[in-house]
């Protein structure tokens, strides 16, 4: 095994064969952290947003917390019910794009599927962001590296997913429960010393005075309906993850549907209590947060402004809470908070290899994607997903005020399109089904998905309206960019496929003749072996051709050729530039045109070495001239190696190694039958 191939195990485990598949099915205790976590741990970010936005119409705005949380619950406690019967109706897991793609067409399809491609890109650089933001409270040092910070978080968990789903959910399991038993014993806890012992509690800004930008104040007409859509859309954050459990329901344990539903069920139900007993709490505890860059700014009681931004509602209710006689708390919740927001992008690096694949396999994305790596995970969607949200953080510097606003619209574009397919879905089986039971169910399906449809429909026109010009129109540009590119890449497929698949006589047709050229530029092993090998394929013209770059050293080589006397004719092709690989190409490009009906076959001879850094010193012209060659047409290349001490040394232990593993298995497989 190779320094690579050990770094590599190291890094993503043992490889696994494709009979395992089923070993790495999850069940609902595993699945429910894995593909729920985004939507749980928004309830750390989304309260802020919805604060932060309110904040601009002064102390006024913050009275519309609580229905504003109401409001979202309901959005998300409708949605969640739209999707039980998705997971039902197309249980193959390809989530909104699969139901939108049958019942709407592939460019309707296409939307959708661009939209959350985007938005899981998205997902991952605001968890990430929200992390960073939540662990600067505890390490200041982070401050004025956020970009960085995150960029790091991503890559490590990359590596995570590349594990394998089962491995990562098993990572992530524990800290999730964790999360949501802290925020479930702070919402308990604060409510038995308001409500019950009739303590005081409150949070280090509720004596603060928030002074709004102007333009909501006062709270009236239109300006108080502006403010109330965005501070709902910021809060509709909530939702983001809801689709993953659809399109991964492949990944869960038989019955896949029932399990798959019952996992949305459970994350609809504590998301929404969480939301809600958050939100409640900053209400009683009088917790606030502004959006300095907007123009809002605290008043303390002794008149100083404070313009900078404060801890995040999270961190002021633990603080409230836990304080003081249990210290231990605050900082269980805030460590809790700052890990689920890390693992939340954990359902991205889920749902986008997934739906990613599914693409790649309709011929939308690149067929690499499809591919399945030693670990049985969608490496190459991991990496690609990896590699767009390190972009997007570094960019905007891990900023989720400014990462935000371009959150959400890909996944209520998606919602909506796919509750109206899943009315056209109930409306096709309905025409086929005469079951009375079978009927009754499908209309009460029906009705669900009908009432989300236009609850989402709402919903994402308010976003639109809202967000479009604070950072939308840049998440609506990368959908269309993305849509663009899978036409693109479709296009391209269809094309080759036409071509390559249409075989007519004159494919079928012999060559008149075969003219080989070898390549040489010394007489030596690797030399003669190119040589014998062409004269083996019994060529209709068979010559040796080296470019003469030093006169000195050519006429060395041609007397070294004669000497040697191996029965090929040596041309010479002069170069007065120095330059090897115009005239060589040129050479075979005038065989071409000369003998339009010929193939002309290049046989070059290359090194195999044993390390990586061997090969920096070696075959590089030979790679160059190899890869001109390939677009000519009606030219062939052969790379005939030579390999050296190194390479031979490596191959050996390679065999060894190999025929160690299989006496190994044997061996094995003998004590099991004894």
């Amino acid at each position: 095994m190779s320094v690579t191939d050990r770094v590599k195990r190291v890094l993503v485990g043992r490889k696994l064969a494709s009979t395992q598949l089923g070993d790495t099915l999850l069940p609902k205790r595993i699945a429910l952290p894995i593909f729920a976590s985004d939507a749980l741990s928004s309830v750390a970010y989304a309260p802020d947003e919805v604060l932060l936005t309110l904040s601009l119409a002064g102390m006024s705005g913050f009275v519309l917390s609580i229905p504003i949380g109401i409001a979202v619950g309901v959005v998300l406690l409708v949605v969640v019910a739209s999707y039980r019967q998705t997971v039902h109706a197309y249980p193959s897991g390809g989530g909104d794009y699969e139901v939108v793609t049958r019942n709407l067409g592939p460019d309707a399809g296409l939307v959708v599927a661009s939209a959350l491609l985007v938005d899981y890109v998205l997902t991952v650089a605001v968890s990430v962001s929200s992390g960073v933001q939540n662990a600067e409270a505890m390490l200041p040092w982070m401050a004025g590296h956020e970009g960085v910070v995150a960029a790091v978080v991503i890559v490590a968990l990359m590596s995570v997913n590349l594990r394998g789903i089962r491995d990562s959910g098993g990572i992530f399991a524990v800290p999730t429960y964790l999360f949501m038993a802290g925020v479930g014993a702070m919402i308990v806890w604060g409510l038995v010393r308001i409500l019950v012992l009739g303590q005081s509690v409150r949070a280090e800004t509720a004596d603060w005075t928030v002074v709004g930008t102007g333009r909501y104040e006062p709270l009236v007409g239109l300006g108080a309906l502006a403010l109330l859509a965005r501070a709902f859309s910021s809060g509709c954050a909530a939702l983001t993850g809801v689709e993953a459990i659809s399109n991964g329901v492949p990944n869960f344990r038989a019955p896949k549907s029932r399990n798959a539903a019952a996992t949305l069920l459970l994350l609809g139900t504590i998301a929404v209590s969480m939301l809600l007993g958050i939100l409640v709490m900053a209400r009683l505890t009088g917790a606030r947060r502004i959006d300095p860059a907007a123009g809002s700014h605290f008043v303390t009681p002794d008149g100083t402004q404070v313009h900078g931004a404060t801890t995040t509602i999270m961190g002021q209710l633990a603080r409230a809470v836990f304080y003081p006689g249990f210290g231990v708390g605050f900082y269980f919740l805030v460590t809790m908070t700052v890990v689920i927001l890390f693992l939340a992008a954990n359902t991205a690096f889920n749902g986008f290899p997934t739906l990613g694949s599914i693409l790649s396999r309709d011929g939308w994305l690149p067929r690499q994607l499809h591919q399945r790596g030693d670990r049985l995970a969608y490496s190459n969607g991991i990496m690609t997903l990896a590699v767009g949200a390190v972009v997007l953080v570094l960019v905007f510097n891990a900023s989720v005020t400014m990462l935000i606003q371009m959150y959400v619209v890909g996944v209520f574009i998606s919602f909506t399109l796919s509750q109206i397919s899943m009315i056209i879905h109930w409306n096709r089986h309905l025409g086929a089904e005469s079951d009375p039971a079978a009927r009754r169910r499908m209309r009460r399906s029906r009705v669900v998905n009908a009432v989300g449809a236009g609850l989402t429909g709402v919903v994402l026109v308010i976003v639109l309206a809202s967000k479009f010009l604070h950072g939308a129109w840049m998440a609506l540009l990368a959908m269309a960019v993305v849509y663009v590119l899978m036409h693109a890449i479709s296009r391209h497929y269809r094309t080759v496929r036409e071509e390559v698949d249409d075989i007519d006589e004159s494919d079928l047709a012999l060559p008149s003749r075969v003219h080989a050229v070898v390549m040489v530029n010394a007489v030596n092993k690797p030399t003669v072996k190119a040589i014998q090998f062409a004269k083996a394929t019994h060529p209709s013209r068979l010559e040796a051709l080296t470019v003469a770059v030093d006169p000195v050293e050519t006429a060395r080589f041609t007397e070294a050729w004669e000497d040697e006397d191996l029965g090929v004719p040596l041309k010479i092709v002069a170069s007065p530039y120095r330059q090897i690989t115009g005239p060589f190409v040129g050479y075979v490009r005038r065989i071409v045109s000369d003998n339009p009906r010929d193939i002309v076959c290049v046989y070059i001879p290359e090194f195999v070495v044993g390390h990586w850094w061997e090969q920096l010193l070696h075959n590089q012209t030979a790679l160059v001239i190899r890869t001109r060659l390939h677009f000519m047409p009606g030219v062939m290349v052969t790379s005939v190696p030579y390999q050296i001490r190194s390479g031979r040394q490596l191959a050996a232990r390679r065999r060894q190694a190999r025929l160690e593993r299989e006496a190994a298995r044997a061996r094995a497989l003998q004590g099991a039958r004894s």
